[in-house]
């Protein structure tokens, strides 16, 4: 590659890197991003369920595309967290706030998990999708149990 592309790049991804973490104009805007980002994962995160319980036939492809995605998606709704969105109407506890150490320590335990997924769906081996879905989904369920009504 040429030196003037890589420092075209550079330029491109150092421009666009701050969108991810830019404030939100609106607290309700940061509760939509999160909603959705958790929504979007919840669904691929299913469709990995269902061929890891025999539900539907598994596909060594659609596997790492939803494993993929659910990688992805598991380091977004953390942003949509912002002080100003404690006190909405939401399904997120007060713990949230309150034990921030903790939120993050779970946050980042899933991503964990959920990154041992991808790898094992990169596989294509349906018993490694398994046990590792197993931990994602513990990994999620715990979170659930004491930050979300």
């Amino acid at each position: 590659m040429k030196l003037h592309h890589v420092y075209g790049l550079a330029a491109i991804l150092f421009a666009t890197a701050g969108h991810a973490q830019a404030p939100f104009q609106k607290a309700e805007d940061a509760v939509k991003y999160r909603q959705s980002a958790l929504s979007l994962m919840g669904t691929h995160f299913s469709r990995l369920g269902a061929m890891a319980n025999g539900r539907v036939p598994f596909d060594a492809a659609v596997a790492q595309e939803n494993a993929a995605l659910v990688r992805t998606l598991s380091r977004l709704p953390w942003a949509g967290f912002t002080p100003d969105t404690q006190g909405l109407t939401t399904k997120a506890k007060p713990e949230v706030w309150r034990e921030t150490e903790r939120f993050q320590g779970a946050s980042e335990k899933m991503q964990a998990a959920v990154a041992e997924l991808d790898a094992a769906a990169r596989t294509g081996d349906l018993n490694a999708i398994r046990k590792t879905f197993g931990d994602a989904a513990a990994s999620c369920k715990a979170c659930h149990d004491h930050f979300r009504r």
